[in-house]
């Protein structure tokens, strides 16, 4: 029996206990380097195995088959396949393993120009390596870089839906927000794209990296386009990197954020023209444009807290824009995505703003205030839990310790102010 059916025949017969899997775990990592290097071994071996029976076996069979270039096509439909059917509990065993083939396989369908094929799998991939759904994972950004690819971005909405609440690598946490906030703008959720988008700019760094600079550009354009109003400062809690180099960075937004606020469309729109390059560069152009005309609709907003009726002509001469019927496309727009309250009079082109007509006593307005205070709850016991097991973890205490050697002045000095006698 030579090396391939010695190594198949352990596959089929140690893959059913935890005890045998175990035991074929060892046999595997023995034969790690043959595996690599043995010409007996090819993709037709794998045939012989099930990957949803066998999955680790034919995760260590199908990783060191694929080491080197794959251009064929078959071949990545085969890693979709076993991506898709494996069991979760036998490749968490070797999960660096798997994560390292699930990577290679985004690099293939994007080499093959592709990504919808590798969608579904990675998204699989995430639920099958994550221990819990707080957890993040090395494969949730590839897996948000396919889904924004493939401009499937209700299915990248699937695994942004989770409160991430464990990291292990900061770069994936990175790479996972901004991913995140990208997919959210292409699916216009400003207020989630922001909240992503903020958690790159406020994230610790020692220095500042490219991910955090271009989701600040971002988080900018959003924070116009979901709020209507630019600070010029960064969060208190940015850490002291992103405060002294981040602004440099953006200085065109910057600019538009500080003439978005003072309300003057004409304004905003020469300092666009301006750096149309530099948004072009970015990739930002098409965000830049949304900001601008969430300006006049915010101007239009501005109005309803003045006026009670005005006509079509007046809203667009107030808000600086050509036309009447421009003016009835914004107020319509704004009207469906429930931004105003207010009926158009055809006849004569007047408009009339309405009070909002919700009582918030409906049964699908109870539902939703009921979902967010669970959401609330769930993350304080969270938040609890957390809090409670700080204490007992080695690093932190190991760090608390080191700090108090700093400033440890002795039991004999008294730290306590005392009065003066006189």
């Amino acid at each position: 029996m030579n090396t391939a059916e010695a190594l198949i025949a352990s596959i089929q017969g140690l893959s059913a206990t935890s005890g045998d899997l175990s035991a074929l775990h060892s046999v595997l990592k023995k034969a790690e380097d043959s595996l690599r290097n043995n010409g007996d071994v090819q993709l037709a071996t794998l045939e012989e195995l099930d990957p949803s029976i066998h999955s680790l076996g034919y995760l260590y069979i199908l990783e060191a088959l694929t080491r080197g270039t794959v251009s064929s096509k078959g071949v990545v439909l085969l890693m979709a396949r076993f991506i898709n059917s494996c069991d979760a509990g036998q490749i968490r065993l070797a999960r660096e393993k798997f994560v390292s083939l699930c990577k290679r396989f985004k690099d293939r369908v994007l080499e093959l120009k592709d990504p919808l094929l590798g969608v579904a799998p990675l998204l699989s991939a995430v639920r099958k390596v994550q221990v819990s759904a707080k957890c993040l994972t090395a494969l949730h950004p590839d897996c948000l870089q396919l889904c924004l690819q493939a401009k499937c971005y209700k299915a990248g909405l699937s695994i942004l839906s989770d409160d991430i609440l464990e990291v292990d690598q900061p770069r994936d946490f990175y790479l996972y927000c901004y991913y995140g906030g990208m997919i959210c703008i292409g699916l216009k959720r400003f207020q989630k794209a922001s909240e992503l988008l903020y958690n790159v700019v406020t994230a610790p760094m020692f220095q500042l990296n490219a991910i955090a600079l271009e989701a600040y550009k971002k988080y900018i354009l959003v924070t116009l386009i979901h709020s209507g109003q630019f600070s010029g400062s960064l969060p208190k809690c940015a850490s002291t990197a992103a405060q002294r180099h981040l602004k440099s960075g953006c200085m065109p937004y910057y600019e538009v954020g500080n003439r978005y606020n003072d309300g003057k469309i004409s304004e905003l729109e020469a300092v666009v023209v301006a750096h149309s390059s530099d948004f072009e560069n970015d990739n930002n152009l098409g965000l830049v444009k949304q900001a601008v005309a969430s300006l006049y609709k915010r101007n239009i907003l501005r109005l309803t807290q003045k006026y009670l009726t005005l006509s079509l002509q007046d809203i667009a001469n107030m808000v600086q824009l050509a036309y009447a019927k421009e003016a009835e496309m914004h107020v319509l727009q704004m009207i469906q995505e429930g931004q105003i309250h207010a009926l158009i009079n055809q006849k004569d082109g007047m408009v009339r703003f309405l009070e909002d007509p919700e009582q918030y006593k409906t049964s699908e307005m109870i539902e939703v205030m009921d979902s967010v205070i669970q959401r609330t709850i769930g993350l304080s016991k969270n938040l609890f839990a957390m809090d409670e097991s700080l204490p007992c973890d080695p690093l932190y205490l190991g760090k608390v310790g080191r700090e108090r050697q700093r400033f440890d002045f002795g039991d004999d000095f008294d730290t306590v102010p005392q009065k003066f006698s006189m």
